[in-house]
């Protein structure tokens, strides 16, 4: 087995070009297979002994990636295995990898957002567009592209809706509450002048994703947030202050655009930790 490992890892340098990180990776992830097989010889595992090597794995509580890879590995080694004639079979060929899990998207609490929205000077010029462009992406949950292209007469005023452009060219109306309403009417009062879109930058041209992102990063240093956030952090927190507040799953789907209900549910897991937080407080058996 030594002597096979090595011979993988060589091919790996000379003819892959991989990297030192990539061949240490596949050395430790070989060598630990090596030490699960020990007297087994190589050409003697099959399928089932596979599944017992992930098995084994999974009893140890190793993330689903490192599983993952361990098994990537494998599979490219049986690979090299057959290519030089010691095998005939790959017994990792019918082995699916494991899923990963979805990371959960990150939100803000009622409070933080409150005060990231309340956090531009309003005094100046772009502290009301900055202040309008954070109570725009709360209030509706839109994404940041559908907010800088969002021009004047997207927005019905005395309706209290905007009408946005989504992914695939879909467009859908918006309930917009009234602070937001109030912020954008604030800034296009003092920005007088006659543009395409709303959100305009320091050179009177539309604001862009990079500059958003920018002006976000700003705020987010002013009111000493300790974890990093994204401008689509208030549509993730748009939609679990939503879930949490006793909205149904279909309205918030429609309301983010999304295609498929599955793609909204990843946010059932927040409200539902929110959940098991307040039973552990409250029951007196958790």
């Amino acid at each position: 087995m030594e002597r096979h490992i090595e011979k993988f890892l060589r091919y790996l340098e000379i003819e892959r070009n991989a990297s030192a990180h990539t061949i240490l990776n596949y050395r430790l992830d070989l060598e630990e297979f090596r030490d699960f097989l020990k007297d087994i010889g190589i050409e003697k595992v099959d399928y089932l002994f596979v599944r017992k090597y992930l098995a084994h794995l999974k009893e140890r509580d190793l993330a689903v990636r490192s599983v993952s890879r361990k098994l990537s590995s494998l599979r490219s080694f049986f690979k090299f295995l057959i290519k030089d004639g010691l095998l005939k079979v790959n017994p990792t060929d019918a082995i699916v990898s494991p899923k990963r899990e979805k990371p959960l998207p990150k939100f803000l609490t009622e409070e933080d957002a409150a005060k990231l929205v309340d956090a531009p000077d309003t005094s100046t010029l772009k502290g009301l567009r900055d202040r309008a462009i954070l109570e725009s992406l709360y209030s509706t949950g839109m994404r940041v592209s559908e907010l800088v292209a969002l021009k004047e007469d997207d927005v019905d005023f005395i309706g209290g809706v905007v009408k946005v452009l989504g992914k695939g060219k879909k467009e859908r109306m918006l309930p917009i509450g009234d602070r937001a309403l109030r912020a954008i009417r604030n800034y296009l009062g003092k920005r007088a002048m006659d543009a395409r879109v709303i959100f305009l930058n320091k050179n009177k041209k539309p604001l862009g994703v990079r500059g958003l992102r920018k002006m976000l990063d700003g705020y987010i240093v002013k009111i000493s947030l300790k974890e990093h956030i994204s401008p689509h952090t208030l549509r993730h927190s748009f939609a679990t202050h939503l879930l949490n507040r006793g909205a149904d799953l279909r309205s918030v789907q429609e309301l983010l655009g999304h295609a498929n209900l599955s793609t909204t549910q990843i946010y059932t897991h927040l409200t539902t930790e929110k959940l098991k937080s307040v039973y552990e407080k409250a029951h007196p058996r958790a």
